[in-house]
């Protein structure tokens, strides 16, 4: 985790993200920058869906998808609409320390037990189900998923600024990545 980079300042915001919607969400969240009051939404924010994060953005400010590990693969046409019905030209990759979608083969057993006893599903459907999806949405490393999902962004909408970032749960404060 030492590619963390705490904000503490705004002098501390990467120059390419400073006086940018990403360089705002930061001032926000960590710094405590009072809400501006927005009519449309300044960038995209592709988060996980974790229960434990939690945003301080003012109203109307970012449009947010919010899928596991922040992979946001299969959310491309909400992207899409994103940049091109929306008008933002940000995104802010956002994933998280503790993630649940790292090392998801730990979790199969819960998984399948999980639907199983709440959803009803046979054992043998529930495994299948599983063996399916989990290598789709496994993403590794956390920091190293967000950095290439950033990468890839970046490739697909190449006038788009896409930052990666980490939101510790542990401190509840999103820190950007040094991607060298």
């Amino acid at each position: 985790m030492n590619r963390l980079v705490p904000i503490n300042k705004e002098e501390d915001i990467f120059p390419q993200y400073r006086n940018t919607p990403i360089g705002k969400l930061i001032e926000y969240h960590d710094l405590g920058r009072p809400a501006d009051t927005y009519s449309n939404a300044e960038l995209l924010v592709g988060m996980c869906m974790d229960n434990r994060k939690h945003l301080s953005i003012p109203d109307n400010f970012a449009f947010i998808i919010r899928t596991g590990g922040a992979n946001l693969r299969y959310s491309e046409f909400k992207v899409s609409y994103a940049i091109s019905v929306g008008g933002v030209r940000y995104i802010a990759i956002i994933g998280h320390t503790n993630c649940g979608m790292v090392n998801l083969i730990a979790r199969k057993e819960q998984f399948v037990q999980g639907l199983v006893d709440a959803a009803g599903w046979d054992r043998a459907h529930a495994e299948d189900h599983f063996m399916h999806f989990a290598p789709i949405f496994e993403i590794g490393n956390e920091v190293d998923f967000v950095i290439s999902e950033a990468k890839r962004l970046r490739l697909r909408y190449p006038a788009i600024v896409v930052a990666p970032m980490i939101y510790k749960v542990e401190d509840n404060r999103i820190y950007l990545l040094n991607e060298g």
